[in-house]
């Protein structure tokens, strides 16, 4: 069996950002970080965005849940950002049309919640009633609001507006005074620490006149309904500008009315054009989205047992090594071929990453998917010192042929991994992942024979 020559990875022609570190630890252990994560649904996630940045930056762990691989997740429209960036704003801008989304599917956690329809409607009506622009902080300087006008009869008046009680519907802000009366205020305020849906049908006597108490739904929800007394309206929104938060609590949203316009020329009299005027409008976010950071179970392994980094909770209580190990082998049968295949390459210097976009089990890139194409392919084997046993996907000759094919037009190449364990191992020795001492690793890479090309490299000899 020849070597298989050396091919070197092929770099990205646009880089964006720079290499920081191949793990995050430091060597010596100096500004040493322990990041934490936890299990939900089968899943490791990352919720803290300090450690997300750590764990992403230094070594390319994890992805985003919705990104394609970086959090960075924004419910700003981008368009509408470029159209506002003269105001000063610095609060998220969104559509009508998005918003409404969002209050459809806060509207559909509270149903879930036993709430009937006229309860719901009175709930999000107040929640989501338009509010006074925040103070705004830009360049050191408080801002009460910026206002950009365009006013031609021909064209749109685009303007961002300080909503007042009189431009929204003559509903004022509830005092601190109004707040304090009776019991709390329903609130869909999220928790980037936590996730679970609260439902709450405690509302004031002179609104709603009907009381109830607030429960709270199993994780897994993306809102949350908390309540903060004694709080303004302007107080919470000095202090969400202020936070760093991946899912703000108020938005700005575009919207449009018609309004009537006198033309400027005198000799018509009595005539008035309709032109559509644009502003921004400060709104609650009824249904708040958190990006987190999703780590494969082989990462997050890795960061637990080689690096030391990461603890992973289920519940409130940490999980040692051997309970991850077992509880992950449980998760996915085959944990352990696929872990000792990852550790192998992740020792090398590569950065390994899900390969299931290409039917493999994983892809190596050098220094990480921001810098480099991945280079090769992975499907991992465990086998014995004969090259024996139950193998995990048996390939024939007809579906190794289309694999190396789907391989070979990504510009990558298809590596076997074969692990090789003593014959004398049991079961029980591979209960604990000291285990992997004891594996050897051969890689086989697999290339399309062709004939003219042999041929050539023969007359050539």
């Amino acid at each position: 069996m020849a070597a298989a020559p050396f091919h070197p990875p092929r770099r990205k022609r646009r880089v964006f950002e720079s290499y920081e570190s191949p793990f995050p630890v430091e060597v010596g252990g100096k500004d040493f970080r322990m990041c934490q994560a936890e299990i939900l649904h089968n899943n490791v996630i990352v919720r803290n965005p300090e450690d997300i940045k750590q764990l992403y930056n230094k070594g390319y762990f994890g992805k985003g849940i919705l990104s394609r691989s970086r959090p960075v997740y924004s419910i700003s429209d981008p368009s509408l950002v470029t159209k506002w960036q003269g105001a000063n704003i610095n609060m998220p801008i969104i559509t009508a049309k998005k918003y409404q989304y969002h209050v459809q599917w806060a509207k559909s956690v509270l149903r879930e919640q036993g709430l009937d329809g006229c309860s719901v409607t009175k709930i999000l009506d107040n929640y989501t009633k338009p509010l006074e622009l925040p103070l705004l902080e830009a360049d050191g300087a408080k801002q009460t609001g910026a206002s950009c006008n365009r006013m031609s009869p021909s064209t749109e008046n685009t303007e961002l507006s300080r909503q007042s009680p009189a431009d929204t519907g003559n509903v004022a802000d509830p005092s601190p005074e109004d707040e304090n009366k009776g019991c709390k205020k329903v609130c869909l305020e999220g928790d980037p620490a936590f996730d679970p849906v609260c439902s709450s049908k405690e509302q004031e006597q002179s609104d709603l006149k009907e009381k109830a108490e607030v429960s709270c739904q199993e994780p897994g929800f993306l809102a949350r309904c908390g309540c903060k007394a004694e709080e303004s309206a302007g107080q919470r929104s000095c202090e969400m500008m202020k936070s760093k938060e991946c899912a703000p609590e108020y938005v700005l949203v575009q919207e449009e009315e018609e309004c009537s316009v006198c033309p400027e020329d005198e000799t018509v009299h009595g005539q008035e054009s309709l032109v559509k005027k644009e502003k921004l409008v400060c709104r609650r976010n009824p249904f708040r989205i958190f990006e987190y950071l999703q780590l494969s179970l082989e990462e997050a392994f890795f960061l637990v047992y080689a690096l030391g980094c990461l603890s992973i909770y289920y519940g409130e209580e940490p999980l040692t090594i051997l309970k991850l190990w077992e509880f992950f082998s449980e998760v996915k049968p085959d944990f352990k071929t696929t872990y000792m295949a990852y550790h192998y390459f992740r020792s090398k210097g590569w950065v390994p990453k899900v390969g299931l976009k290409y039917g493999t089990d994983l892809l190596l890139y050098r220094k990480g998917p921001p810098f480099y194409h991945a280079s090769y392919s992975v499907i991992a084997e465990l086998v014995d010192d004969n090259f024996e046993g139950s193998l995990r996907r048996p390939l024939s000759w007809k579906t190794l042929s289309g694999l190396n094919r789907t391989t070979a037009n990504a510009s990558k190449e298809l590596m076997l991994c074969y692990l090789i364990k003593p014959s004398d191992m049991t079961e029980k020795d591979m209960s604990t992942p000291e285990c992997m001492k004891r594996i050897k690793v051969q890689e086989l890479i697999v290339t399309r024979w062709v004939s003219s090309r042999e041929r050539c490299e023969k007359d050539e000899l």
